[in-house]
């Protein structure tokens, strides 16, 4: 086994576990070391376990399949559980969201959208944050009223991340520095 690659390793050790059809199965960062195909068989895997009465848990740095897979998620910051409920409730308390919109025309700056934060990443892709308080079709109209065409939207926001970085970044967790260490 220790030959194999780390995510074949990881094959071996889920196909272990599921020797005995677990009623409860749990994994620690299971998609590490996978490829994008492999992360994708995983995650059927893990749907077709659940839907078939297996409890499933797993912890994971991979917040975007988090959200993607899981009905009900706990986050922890530095030993203390800070969120336990529902995917849709933890979803709910996100500020905002953030769309990528293609535009039809090549744009040198970008005019104001009032009531949205809005960036030019490119010449004709253009991120925008839409509150929680604003609907989509305002950030449409915004677009027309500023002669902006859409060509595409696409929405970029990993939302379990954003509100885990929001509930755990205070510069006042970092530990101390050691004795001849530098912090950035």
């Amino acid at each position: 086994l220790d030959s194999l690659s780390h995510g074949n390793q990881q094959r071996v050790q889920l196909i272990a576990a599921l020797v005995n059809e677990p009623e409860l199965l749990v994994l620690d960062e299971p998609f590490a070391g996978l490829d994008p195909i492999a992360m994708a068989t995983m995650s059927e895997l893990l749907t077709e376990l659940a839907a078939a009465g297996t409890t499933v848990l797993f912890s994971s740095h991979q917040l975007d399949l988090v959200e993607h897979l899981c009905q009900d998620v706990v986050i922890i910051d530095h030993g203390r559980v800070i969120v336990d409920d529902r995917m849709t409730a933890v979803l709910t308390r996100l500020q905002q969201e953030h769309f990528l919109l293609t535009l039809r025309e090549p744009l040198a700056i970008l005019p104001p959208l009032p009531g949205f934060e809005a960036r030019l990443v490119s010449d004709h892709e253009v991120e925008v944050a839409v509150p929680r308080s604003r609907q989509i079709n305002e950030l449409f109209a915004g677009l027309s009223a500023a002669g902006l065409q859409v060509a595409s939207l696409r929405n970029k926001t990993n939302r379990l991340e954003e509100l885990f970085v929001t509930l755990t970044e205070r510069k006042d967790k970092l530990p101390a520095s050691r004795p001849g260490e530098t912090r950035p």
